[in-house]
C-alpha cells in the first residue's frame, strides 16, 4: 500500500497593493487567514479529503467580508454583485465553476455541485442560478452582500476617470489547494471580481487552467490577480505542464511563469501552489499576497508582505 501523504493546505485571500491598507485591516485579514486554514486543516487531519478541505477554507473565506468572494464580494458598474468561483479534483480531473452569479451565499459550493450533479464543466448567470435553486443553494439579499469597505471602493472609482479593467488596485480573489493523506491533490478559487467591473465580465477564477488547476500528477495552483492576463497565458495550467512535460520542479515551474510570461506582459498578481509531494510555493509579483500555509516547523503562518 501507497503511504498516507503528510496533508498540506495553503490558501490565499488576493494579491494587490496592499501597503495602502490600515495595520488594523491587515490583522483582521490575517486573522480571517487563519480561521479558513484552521477549517480546512481540520478536514485534512479527520483524513478527509483534498476537495472537502479547500471547499471548506474557500467557503469560510466567502462567508467573511473582508475578502472579495461571497459577502465581501466588490460592487460592478451597476452597483450589484456578480461572483465567479471554480473547484477541481486533481484525483478525476473533474471540475466545476459557476460565472456571474448573483445572491449566491457560497459559489465554490455551487461550483462543486456543478462538477459533481450537472454533467457541466461551468454554468453561468441565470442558467447557473436556476441550477442552484434546484439544487437547494442558500441565496441571500443584496443586503448580505452590502460591505461599507466595498462600497467606498466603488464610489471612488465611478467619481474618478475611467480605468482598465485591469488597474491593480481592483485585484481580489480568494483561494485555496490541498493535498490529502491519500495523495490527492484539489484546489479551488472564488472571487468577486475586480472593483466596477462591467457586467458580465469574467476573470481567470472560473476558467479551469488559467485560475484553476489540480491533477495528482503534477500540482494543484489557485491563481489571483489581473485575470485577463492569467487567462490569455493559462497560467494555472501552463505550470502543471511545465513540471510534466518540461520535468521541471514546482518552483521552476512556478519561477518560469512569472519570469517568461507574466512579468514581460507586466501582469500583476500571484498564486498558490501544492505538488504530488506536498512541496508550496506562493510567488506574487505585487506589493502583496494574502496568505497562509504552514511551514517546515509546523507553525501557520499568515503573510501579506
Amino acid at each position: 500500500m501507497k503511504d498516507p501523504a503528510k496533508p498540506v493546505l495553503v490558501i490565499h485571500g488576493g494579491a494587490g497593493p496592499f501597503r495602502q491598507e490600515t495595520s488594523e485591516r491587515v490583522e483582521a485579514c490575517k486573522a480571517g487567514l487563519h480561521a479558513a486554514y484552521e477549517g480546512g486543516m481540520n478536514v485534512l487531519n479527520g483524513r478527509g479529503t483534498a476537495l472537502d478541505a479547500v471547499e471548506r477554507a474557500v467557503r469560510i473565506l466567502e462567508d467573511n467580508p473582508l475578502f472579495n468572494a461571497g459577502r465581501g464580494s466588490a460592487f460592478t458598474r451597476e452597483g450589484r454583485q456578480e461572483m465567479d468561483a471554480s473547484i477541481m479534483d486533481g484525483s478525476t480531473l473533474q471540475a466545476g465553476a459557476v460565472a456571474a452569479v448573483r445572491h449566491i451565499r457560497n459559489p465554490v459550493l455551487l461550483a462543486r455541485m456543478v462538477m459533481e450533479t450537472s454533467g457541466c464543466v461551468m454554468l453561468v448567470a441565470e442558467g447557473a442560478e436556476q441550477f442552484a435553486r434546484e439544487r437547494g443553494a442558500v441565496f441571500e439579499t443584496d443586503e448580505y452582500f452590502y460591505d461599507e469597505f466595498r462600497y467606498q471602493q466603488y464610489l471612488r472609482t465611478r467619481a474618478g476617470p475611467e480605468v482598465e479593467p485591469h488597474d491593480s488596485k481592483r485585484m481580489g480573489t480568494v483561494g485555496a489547494v490541498a493535498l490529502d493523506a491519500q495523495g490527492n491533490l484539489a484546489a479551488a478559487t472564488s472571487t468577486g471580481g475586480i472593483n466596477y467591473k462591467r457586467a458580465g465580465r469574467v476573470g481567470d477564477t472560473p476558467i479551469i487552467g488559467a485560475g484553476t488547476y489540480a491533477n495528482n500528477a503534477t500540482c494543484a495552483v489557485s491563481c489571483t490577480g489581473h485575470g485577463e492576463f492569467f487567462i490569455r497565458s493559462v497560467v494555472a495550467y501552463d505550470i502543471s505542464c511545465r513540471m510534466e512535460y518540461a520535468r521541471l520542479n514546482l518552483k521552476e515551474a512556478c519561477q518560469t511563469v512569472f519570469t517568461r510570461t507574466l512579468n514581460p506582459r507586466n501582469a500583476r498578481g500571484g498564486l498558490i501552489a501544492v505538488d504530488y509531494k506536498g512541496n508550496v510555493c506562493l510567488p506574487f509579483n505585487t506589493e502583496g499576497m494574502f496568505r497562509a500555509w504552514s511551514d517546515e516547523s509546523g507553525q501557520t503562518r499568515a503573510e501579506v508582505f
